[in-house]
């Protein structure tokens, strides 16, 4: 027993001095500057360490990529490969500022510039940031979507493209409009088809005091049901609107599933109106006014109606 107990002393023994003494002294190896507390330690330890910070970042990095986007279809995958690899390069940064100051070198100075440094540069690039966050925040909550009609500033477009800093879209004149992605964020945006492509449009006519109200419904009904591109369900209806100064307001309303031509179908419908009215004798009144004229005395007066 007292035999089986030595042996086991003399291999503990062997593997701390020998077999751990030459691993560490391996590790050990390398280059030292300076004194006391300004000692520089550049040893073979210190690059495995960096080789093997900057393997587990990489790796760590890829899975949290590949669990972030797995729910994402293969083009929006893409669009965060530019981001991910920012953020690798930045964490390859703190790595290599970490083992500097394990090895001895004083990183204070050069951490004071960069903080003096990122804070100019983050102001510089601050839009540059927000347009990129809202790329991010489109393509995860799909608050936008290629093919959506969106209104932005007047402007009518369809979504043909979105990226992480912009979203591209075609507008009605056929002409592109580049849209930074804060907008999305910052301004009210409207999105014609984000719950579906079906949307009610309307044509508003005056007609004169007077016409025959229910003639003119039937008309307005008439020129919605013979145009194309109007859909048949839901049906279009007329409201009266108002009594105007000078006419009946009415308007019709119809439904149409593509936003994106709905100027062509309202010019259509306009000119098919006007047709129907003329053949029916429809009066399309406009303003009229009635100006009093006064002399001097005031004795006597003009009253002439204006058109």
């Amino acid at each position: 027993m007292l035999q089986e107990e030595k042996v086991t002393e003399k291999i503990e023994e062997v593997v701390k001095t020998d077999i751990w003494g030459a691993i560490k002294e391996f590790l050990n190896w390398g280059f030292h500057f300076g004194e006391g507390d300004k000692q520089v330690h550049i040893t073979v330890g210190l690059i495995l360490l960096v080789l093997f910070s900057f393997f587990l970042a990489s790796f760590i990095l890829k899975w949290v990529r590949l669990l972030f986007t797995r729910k994402m279809n293969e083009t929006d995958k893409l669009k965060f490969i530019s981001v991910f690899k920012f953020i690798k390069y930045v964490t390859y940064i703190i790595v290599v500022f970490v083992v500097l100051s394990l090895a001895g070198f004083n990183i204070t100075p050069v951490l004071a510039a960069s903080a003096a440094l990122l804070v100019g540069l983050g102001l510089a690039l601050q839009e540059l940031f927000q347009d990129v966050i809202g790329g991010i925040f489109i393509i995860v909550d799909k608050s936008l979507l290629v093919g959506d009609i969106i209104e932005v500033e007047g402007k009518v477009g369809r979504v043909i493209d979105i990226k992480l800093r912009t979203t591209r879209a075609l507008t009605r004149d056929d002409k592109i409009i580049i849209i930074p992605n804060h907008k999305f964020i910052s301004d009210t945006i409207y999105n014609y088809t984000q719950n579906h492509k079906t949307t009610r449009e309307s044509v508003r006519v005056g007609v004169a005091y007077g016409s025959d109200t229910q003639k003119v419904k039937e008309l307005l009904l008439q020129s919605v049901n013979e145009q194309s591109g109007v859909l048949k369900n839901p049906k279009p209806f007329v409201l009266f609107e108002d009594f105007g100064d000078s006419a009946l307001i009415f308007g019709v309303f119809f439904f149409i599933s593509d936003s994106f031509v709905d100027p062509r179908i309202k010019s259509e419908i306009r000119f098919r109106i006007d047709n129907l009215f003329r053949v029916h004798n429809i009066t399309i009144p406009f303003p009229q006014r009635d100006v009093h004229l006064f002399n001097n005395a005031g004795t006597s007066k003009i009253n002439m109606g204006e058109d």
